[in-house]
């Protein structure tokens, strides 16, 4: 099942909630996913219009991969992500947690244990995620989309998802700090603009597929979009 997953807070255990980013996750029918998490300016609780573009520095941490899911009982499963990029590491291990359907239908409270980048150690926490419909954009469902880039001489991979009226992308092009670059987009029709960029991280100069594939009619499993010299692969193009 695809989802749109924004993160409400996060607790390290026994500390209090917080949310210092702005986190989204969007999944794939076949699992596929994009999380992009953007840190907060102190005081704010969302992104603020003027930071569309962002240093890197502003970047807490992006991955993309695949996930899988394992119902243990009713309203409770075992879910685990792979990493196939991670702006942390250039291997970085599955993660996994404990999820528990909450109340409203649309939360999930995620329970686990990782690595606290503010102590450097592992420890047990708690984040609550909000996975609202996905919405149309125009048409009569909403429709979900999933490309990849790799080029293994060049040390490069990307993967882009659309879900419905939101769409990500995350790129590593090479081993080091500053290889990276990720986007968000949103699709609002209340201004008559259709798709408009939230924010950037990363080199400004380099060639994203967002405009090119929001902006395509009809993308279907098995196509390319070229962006430069590079070839972005249909792996999904469904409605959901």
């Amino acid at each position: 099942m695809a989802s749109i997953s924004f993160r409400k807070f996060i607790r390290w255990l026994p500390d209090e909630a917080s949310e210092p980013t702005s986190t989204l996750v969007l999944t794939s029918p076949e699992k596929r996913f994009v999380d992009i998490r953007v840190t907060l300016a102190d005081g704010s609780d969302s992104l603020a219009a003027s930071e569309e573009i962002l240093p890197l520095s502003r970047l807490d941490w992006a991955m993309a991969g695949t996930s899988s899911s394992t119902v243990l009982s009713e309203g409770h499963s075992l879910s685990q992500w792979k990493h196939w990029i991670d702006s942390r590491s250039l291997d970085a291990p599955p993660d996994e947690g404990h999820m528990y359907a909450q109340p409203d239908g649309l939360s999930t409270l995620e329970k686990g244990q990782m690595t606290n980048p503010a102590t450097g150690k592992d420890t047990d926490y708690e984040e609550m995620w909000f996975d609202p419909p996905p919405k149309t954009t125009g048409g009569n469902k909403p429709v979900c989309v999933v490309l990849v880039m790799e080029d293994e001489e060049k040390g490069k991979k990307g993967m882009f998802v659309r879900l419905g009226e939101w769409a990500q992308v995350f790129v590593r092009d090479g081993k080091g700090e500053e290889d990276l670059v990720a986007e968000r987009w949103e699709w609002r029709d209340d201004d008559g603009k259709g798709w408009r960029r939230r924010v950037r991280v990363g080199d400004e100069g380099r060639k994203l597929p967002c405009e090119e594939v929001l902006g395509a009619g009809d993308v279907k499993v098995g196509g390319e979009v070229r962006v430069g010299d590079e070839v972005w692969r249909v792996l999904e193009a469904t409605e959901v």
